[in-house]
């Protein structure tokens, strides 16, 4: 007869007495829907990974309750509590390119199995994670938000400048390709995408880019936000009632 697992314990991490997990055998996801936090849900999304969701309020200031601070030192969504980490150990993780990284690795998919396809992907993650997502976020900030009270225009100019210059970067790969890598949809593309969503969307930075020149850049992106695993992890988690 075979023996019943014990059931799992997350008690030993303080995240989980804030946000108690209702299922403590599936990966716990704390976040919200911002770009860097669309990663992941994406990600579990298109890899079919069981996980339970946790809202982290910046509207309570979540991010910095001591709770969360032990999971997250650096304050920033997304981050993961995965009960079979390595080892079959549970694994605290923080930095939404480092998760999708062990996602990717952990199911087996959404990243090339060999060496050098492998480190292809990882160095268009990092490209978005030192450049896109920096500068993509301080275009807004200077565009939308309280930077359009600054009279002086040079720091937004310079960052409108640096955007163009990477969405060249990005058009110039994508041609004759379908997705960053060519034929194959991963990671880097998991990565990328919501950024450059979020700039011509929320940002509403579309003309001040000149995102219509970017015919590969848009093409691929009508592509990425047509997939239904992306559709479902743009809205994770959902927003309060």
């Amino acid at each position: 007869m075979s023996k019943t697992a014990p059931a799992l314990d997350l008690h030993a991490f303080p995240v989980t007495h804030k946000w108690p997990a209702r299922h403590p055998d599936r990966i716990q996801l704390y976040s919200l829907p911002t770009p860097n936090g669309v990663k992941v849900s994406i990600a579990l999304e298109e890899l079919g990974l069981p996980y339970e969701v946790h809202r982290v309020g910046f509207e309570n200031n979540d991010q910095f309750s001591t709770e969360f601070l032990s999971l997250n030192p650096n304050n920033k969504i997304p981050a993961i509590l995965d009960p079979h980490g390595p080892g079959g150990q549970p694994l605290a993780l923080f930095e939404s390119g480092a998760i999708l990284l062990y996602l990717a690795e952990k199911a087996g998919r959404l990243i090339p199995a060999d060496a050098a396809g492998r480190y292809e992907a990882l160095q268009w993650v990092m490209w978005q994670m030192g450049g896109v997502g920096p500068m993509f976020g301080q275009l807004g900030f200077f565009h939308k938000f309280a930077g359009r009270d600054i009279e002086d225009k040079r720091p937004r100019d310079r960052y409108v400048a640096e955007s163009k210059r990477l969405l060249g970067v990005l058009d110039r790969r994508l041609q004759g390709r379908d997705w960053v890598l060519g034929d194959d949809y991963g990671i880097a593309d998991i990565a990328i995408f919501p950024w450059v969503r979020n700039l011509v969307g929320f940002y509403e930075a579309r003309e001040l880019v000149g995102f219509d020149d970017f015919a590969n850049v848009q093409r691929v992106l009508d592509a990425f936000v047509a997939r239904p695993a992306v559709e479902r992890g743009l809205n994770i988690p959902a927003k309060p009632d």
